[in-house]
């Protein structure tokens, strides 16, 4: 699943990126992982019982049972599932809606995210003059960026809550919770990867988001006849490795906490906008 680089587009900010409004939000440097996070990493591979399909989200993330809340497995069919929490501090869920449908309109604005990993964001079609859910679920956001050493360009396509069976009152507008859902594919082929959940929740002083990934195997699917017909060949051949499981972890272990860092200042500034 390796892209290759597009000329014009770079890691990194340049003249044209510190001119904008909001680059004085831009930090090169990443904190160090959190200790739940290395404690995943050291632990590796667990039972995929641990960490449940799909179709068992709403009650992973909405129930009462005990769960794997950081790690990966790899699945029979050559997929993987990854788990992790991020503390956000000063974060609210408002604030989360509304950073999915600012970003990706803009490089620049996607390069705070994650400075050492996101190179390229644009939509693939112009989303409402709306903020929050309005405006980025039912959108494709295309982006390039690093998982690990590898450049992915990727097409990840907003799905609303219930399409995976999110129900809970906490989302109701005004609630306690958002909940970010997309379906994963690839953006020069027609053809889909894996899913995604952010749940964040409020907390005492802030939020905590509990991020799920559920990729390759199963999930694999075309979007048209060309690329069914390529799924069914990738379903055979691609059998996604701990190594992919590993870097999506520290990837998502790096950019959420990230976020989290300006989130707060950058929607006190630019919210209305």
């Amino acid at each position: 699943m390796r892209s290759k680089p597009v000329a014009g587009r770079y890691l990194g900010y340049r003249a044209a990126d510190e001119a904008q409004r909001y680059a004085r939000f831009y930090n090169p440097e990443l904190e160090p992982l959190a200790p739940h996070v290395c404690a995943a990493l050291d632990r590796g591979v667990v039972p995929d019982v641990l960490l449940p399909p799909v179709e068992e989200a709403p009650e992973n993330l909405f129930g009462g049972s005990p769960v794997l809340e950081d790690g990966f497995v790899l699945t029979d069919d050559g997929g993987m599932r990854v788990s992790i929490r991020t503390a956000m501090p000063g974060v609210t869920p408002a604030m989360i809606d509304w950073w999915f449908g600012w970003h990706g309109d803009a490089a620049a604005k996607y390069k705070l995210w994650h400075p050492q990993a996101h190179v390229h964001v644009a939509w693939r079609d112009t989303p409402p003059a709306a903020a929050g859910r309005a405006r980025y679920i039912g959108q494709t956001s295309i982006v390039d960026e690093y998982i690990g050493s590898d450049l992915v360009r990727g097409a990840i396509c907003f799905v609303p809550p219930v399409e995976l069976g999110f129900t809970d009152r906490s989302l109701e507008p005004g609630g306690t919770a958002t909940i970010v859902c997309a379906r994963l594919g690839l953006a020069d082929a027609p053809i889909d990867i894996g899913y995604l959940a952010h749940q964040v929740r409020s907390v005492p002083g802030g939020s905590e988001m509990r991020s799920r990934f559920w990729m390759g195997g199963r999930h694999i699917a075309g979007r048209n006849l060309a690329g069914s017909m390529a799924a069914m060949v990738a379903k055979r051949v691609l059998r996604l490795t701990e190594s992919d499981a590993r870097n999506l972890l520290v990837h998502c272990g790096q950019e959420m906490p990230h976020l989290a860092a300006f989130l707060p200042a950058l929607f006190a500034e630019f919210g209305d906008s």
